[in-house]
């Protein structure tokens, strides 16, 4: 699997799932991010998570002690004959819309060609960044997508993947907005939930750009902005959204961080926000938001926002 494991609450993470066993009994810590590794089966019941500083490092913890972020995982996988897109259960998300903060993700990715191009004068030094937008519910994923191109995403191969087809001004926007579409984020995005969305490439992919817009324009971005180098809490974080798009709003917000390997930092790598309703051209970001459900828990409770650059 890949992606993230954030914790929503204190687990063992175990050496081992039958015995176990816990050498140094390692927690997780509630908010914190962790990379995934892997689950102990098709339908998995314990994930396989990496906790930094940890000995061994790969250890054992139930999935109900948290969610996923990114990457290929789902608690229950989509199957594999999957044609169409599911519908969301009552009171759920619509789709989780992601939002990274791009010197947080690069600390941990130094060799991304993306981040190796960071510059101080650059749109991901001071903006938000666009991850996806991803139809719900978790597993609706690779709608009528061929198995050669399934078995082709995985970071290593995005170059292998069909191109998306973008008119000159959208596909302008996109690489400055999402900086992975040098390592061909956008390809991935597209094949694993991009397919899902019910529309072309190009309304999926403007309709993205429109939220973000509205994001990068707000006094969430401000709250960053001011505070680059420093803490901030996601009691700040949801009050910013609260400000910018309606009481309520920010109670849709979840945050995530994860761990400067270099420095043990804990930096706050990404945004998710539950939206509902139907995503156009004129759509109100705030209206989606309010019209999902909250999010039970606001995740990380607080991390630092990153500089641009090696830290």
């Amino acid at each position: 699997m890949s992606g993230s494991f954030v914790a929503d609450t204190a687990c063992p993470a175990t050496q081992a799932i039958k015995s176990g066993k816990n050498p140094g009994n390692v927690s997780t810590e509630t908010g914190q991010s962790y990379q995934l590794l892997a689950g102990n089966k098709d339908t998995p019941t314990h994930y396989l998570i990496l906790v930094p500083g940890a000995d061994p490092e790969r250890r054992w913890v139930k999935i109900s002690c948290g969610h996923v972020t990114g990457g290929s995982a789902a608690a229950t996988p989509a199957p594999a004959d999957q044609t169409k897109p599911s519908a969301p259960a009552p009171g759920r998300p619509e789709y989780v819309f992601a939002l990274s903060w791009q010197p947080a993700f690069c600390e941990t990715k130094s060799n991304k060609t993306e981040c190796q191009a960071q510059a101080p004068a650059g749109f991901e030094a001071t903006h938000f960044t666009l991850h996806g937008l991803w139809p719900q519910p978790n597993g609706n994923f690779y709608c009528q997508v061929a198995a050669s191109d399934k078995a082709n995403d995985n970071p290593a191969h995005w170059r292998d993947l069909p191109p998306v087809n973008l008119d000159a001004d959208t596909r302008a926007e996109l690489d400055q907005v999402m900086p992975g579409t040098k390592s061909d984020l956008e390809r991935h995005e597209w094949i694993k939930h991009g397919t899902c969305y019910g529309k072309g490439q190009q309304e999926y992919f403007a309709d993205a750009l429109n939220l973000m817009r509205a994001v990068n324009a707000s006094p969430v971005r401000e709250l960053f902005t001011k505070n680059i180098g420093k803490q901030v809490t996601s009691d700040q974080i949801r009050k910013a959204f609260d400000s910018a798009f309606g009481a309520g709003a920010g109670d849709r917000v979840r945050v995530s961080c994860l761990v400067d390997p270099s420095s043990g930092r804990r930096l706050i790598g990404e945004l998710t926000l539950g939206l509902a309703g139907p995503i156009g051209p004129n759509s109100s970001l705030g209206e989606l938001m309010q019209a999902s459900a909250p999010t039970t828990k606001a995740g990380c409770p607080k991390g630092t926002v990153d500089p641009i650059g090696f830290q």
